[in-house]
Parts: structure tokens; sequence; C-alpha cells
């Protein structure tokens, strides 16, 4: 089972989402702290603040009667719930304590008499859940008979408010940070709805290309400048695929019809044949004709089978170090008695050594030098020539004779491409000599080239050195 493909506008507008809600829900995680933070800082100031004015006004003679008589005044004074405060002295029951909320008062001793306080002094707890703050300190108080007691000040406060106020923060936070991705997502959806429009009219325009309009090129003019390198990657597929096609119809186009000619030879010379009764002497030589004929149809299937296997990228070669000298003389024997027909002669020169798949590289020198022979003049010589070089070796095969025209060099290495109407007439050519000659080059990651003036055809080849080898 495939997995589901999200859309490339959905997984942005997600995308988006999530980092929305990343961003301001840590940035209202952040306010959030500090205004906790400033909380605190606040109301262990405000329990300080309070424990120093008790401090101060129990320096009151009077107010330590006054607290006797009329503790109740104390109570109003605090007027909530929070609030804690118990005045005792020590070992004794409390002068006041007003604790309103039943809160368990805690053990802890007391700040000294003269000890300054400060926000260090406020013990922090919770209770019930609810955050809980206390302090305790010492005061002197002096009786009427002028003598100083030690009064114990123990007041707190429990956060009940500060608490709803902050669950209260939080809730609004998420919401905004919620509210903000759901708005992000459906911007981010918009905005990358029209921003790939481009892509959706590249991929219309791609669909529209097939066989029948391969000339037809996509339009860039209007195109993002990010596009414009694909663009530019399509229409150069096109280009190729324009030419493969076209070199596909072409090498179909001429393959009927040089099949065309041996099969329409044999057919009309059979059918002659059975016309009337014929003699054993007539039959021998047809069958001779349609053997003729037979080789060079199997000799055309095997060169059409070897660039099938040639150009196919997994072709493996097997190359070696040659020596050139002993390959020129071998191909030049194999020739010679070919040569002496015409009535051409045979030189080769060279030394050092060639890095090349031994079967390979003696077939493509046999190709050169089969049509060198068959179009070079008669009387004239035919020079075999290998020089090293700093890229590889260069081997040229070089002949006298009818000059080829500049516009046919460049495609002589084509399948079935002859140069003029005498070659094409040439029943012994298949067209496939030199393309074999192109596809043992590649194999070889070499180079080929063919040069033709003032009566003389050259063909060389660039055999690159062995790497890692000077």
């Amino acid at each position: 089972m495939n997995p589901p493909r999200h859309s490339l506008v959905s997984r942005l507008a997600m995308l988006f989402a999530l980092l929305s809600f990343a961003v301001l829900a840590t940035v209202g995680y952040a306010l959030y702290s500090a205004l906790v933070a400033q909380l605190v800082k606040r109301d262990d100031a405000a329990l300080v603040t309070r424990v120093e004015q008790i401090r101060t006004l129990l320096r009151d003679v009077d107010l330590l009667d006054l607290i006797k008589q009329k503790p109740e005044l104390f109570s109003n004074m605090l007027g909530n719930r929070e609030a804690l405060l118990v005045l005792k002295f020590p070992g004794q029951a409390p002068l006041i304590e007003v604790n309103p909320g039943r809160i368990a008062v805690p053990e802890m001793k007391p700040m000294a008499a003269g000890a300054a306080l400060d926000l260090s002094a406020v013990r922090h707890s919770v209770e019930n859940g609810t955050p809980f703050i206390v302090v305790s300190a010492t005061a002197l108080v002096t009786d009427p008979q002028h003598a100083e007691h030690e009064l114990q000040i123990t007041t707190g406060r429990l956060l009940t408010e500060r608490t709803s106020m902050l669950a209260a923060y939080r809730v609004q936070i998420f919401g905004v940070a919620l509210a903000a991705a759901l708005l992000a997502a459906m911007l981010a959806w918009w905005i990358a709805r029209r921003g790939l429009l481009p892509l959706r009219l590249l991929a219309a325009q791609t669909g529209a290309i097939g066989i029948r309009n391969l000339s037809t090129r996509i339009d860039s003019s209007h195109a993002p400048r990010e596009l414009l390198p694909l663009i530019d990657g399509f229409n150069a597929m096109l280009d190729r695929l324009q030419t493969s096609f076209a070199q596909l119809s072409q090498v179909s186009a001429d393959m009927a019809h040089d099949l065309r000619t041996p099969i329409g030879n044999m057919l009309g010379q059979t059918e002659v044949a059975l016309g009337q009764k014929r003699s054993t002497e007539y039959y021998e030589k047809l069958l001779g004709s349609n053997f003729e004929e037979l080789q060079r149809l199997s000799k055309m299937t095997d060169n059409m089978l070897f660039l099938a296997r040639a150009e196919h990228a997994d072709h493996a070669i097997e190359r070696k170090q040659l020596e050139v000298a002993a390959e020129l003389e071998r191909i030049a024997d194999y020739f010679e008695g070919l040569a002496e027909e015409r009535e051409i002669t045979l030189a080769w020169r060279g030394d050092g050594t060639v890095w090349a798949d031994p079967d390979l590289l003696r077939r493509a020198l046999a190709n050169l030098l089969s049509n060198a022979v068959r179009y070079a003049d008669a009387g004239t010589q035919i020079t075999l020539l290998s020089q090293q070089e700093a890229a590889g070796t260069a081997i040229s095969v070089e002949n006298r004779g009818p000059v080829i025209e500049k516009q046919h060099l460049a495609r002589l290495f084509d399948r079935f491409y002859r140069a003029d109407a005498s070659r094409r007439g040439s029943s012994d050519a298949s067209g496939l000599g030199l393309s074999i000659v192109r596809s043992i080059m590649l194999l070889h990651q070499g180079s080929w080239d063919a040069a033709s003036s003032e009566g003389t055809t050259r063909f060389t080849l660039l055999f690159p050195r062995q790497s890692g080898v000077d």
C-alpha cells in the first residue's frame, strides 16, 4: 500500500502553521516567564514591606496596648482572605492572629530584630496546589515600664488571585498562538498556490509536447528566475529528443532502403527463374548471386547488432597496452591483396603503444582501411600513421582520391550516411562502417576526425592514454 501523498501546497501550509505556532508559543512563554518573575518579585517585596511597616509601628509604646485592646483593627487593615498575620511573644499565645483562610502557619526561624529584611527572607511553598509566601521576623517593643521585649511577626499571603490570573494568561497565549497558526496556514496555502502557478503552467506546456510537435519549446519569457534552469534543461532535452527521433527515423528509412535492395534482387531473380525451366548452370549462377546478397544482409545485421551492443552503457571492453607498429603491420598485411587488385600500395610508420581493446582497435582500423582502399585512386599510396601525443595515441589513415565535400564530413560517422552518389551506389558498402568506428571510439572515450582537401582524405582516431601512466 502506497503512503498518502500530500501536495506541496498543503506541506507548505502545514509547515508555516507549525512554524508560526512554535514562534508565537516561544514568544508567549518568554513573556509569561518574565511576567511571573515580575509578579513574584512584586509580591515578595510587598510582603517584606509589610513586615517593615509593622516593625515601625511597633516602636510606638501605645500601639502594643492598642493591639491587645483591639486586635480586630489589624484584621480589617489586611482586608482579604489570602493574608496571614501572627504577632506573638516567644512561648506565649499570639497577641493577634489574622488567618481568615485557615492557612497552616509554618514553623520557621524569624529574622533577628536588628537584621535588615530583603527578598531572600521570603519563604516559598505550595498549599493545596496554590503558591504561598511567608516571612517571619522579630521586632523590639517597649512596655510601659520601658522594658524591651522581642515580638515575633509572621506574615504571609496565599497567591490564589495571582495563580488564577496566570492560568488565564496561559490560556490566552495558547489561543492567540493557535489562531495565528491557523491564519498563517491559510495565508501560506494561498501564497503557495499563487507561487506555484508557474509550475502548473510549466507542467501544462510540457504535457502538451508529443512526438508530433517535438519542435515546440517551453516559453520562458514570463517564468520566474528560479525556473529558468529547469526550463533550459527541458528545452535541451527536447533538442536531444528531436535530434534522436530524426536520426532514428533516418536510420529506419535508410535501413529499409538497404534491406529492400538485396531482397528485391533475390525476389526478382527467383521470380524470373521460376518463370520457365532453366539449365543447371543458370540455377547455380542464381544461387551464387543469392548467396552474395544473403552475405550482404548477414553482414548488415551483424553490424547493426554490434552497434546496438556497443552503444549499451554496460558494454565493457578489455583494454591493453598494444604495440602500434605491430598492429599497423598486421592490418596492412591483411589488406595487401585487396590493395594490389586496385594497384594501390600500403605504407605505415609509427611506434610506441596504444591503450585499446585489441579486437575493437583492429575492427576500427579495418573499417577505415577498407574505405580507403575502396575510394583511393588507382596507382596511389595509402598511409597508416601513428603519433604519440600528450592526450594519447593518434592513428591516421590517409589516401588520395575524390575530395569529400565539407558539409558531408560532420555526418560521415552517422549510420547509413554516404557522402555522394558514387559512394551510395557502391554495392559493397553498407553505410555502417564509420558509425561502427565512432561507437568503438566512444567505448574508448576517445575522439575521431575526418578531413579532406586537395585530393587527400585523412581519418584520425585518438585513443586516450591509460590513466595514471605518463
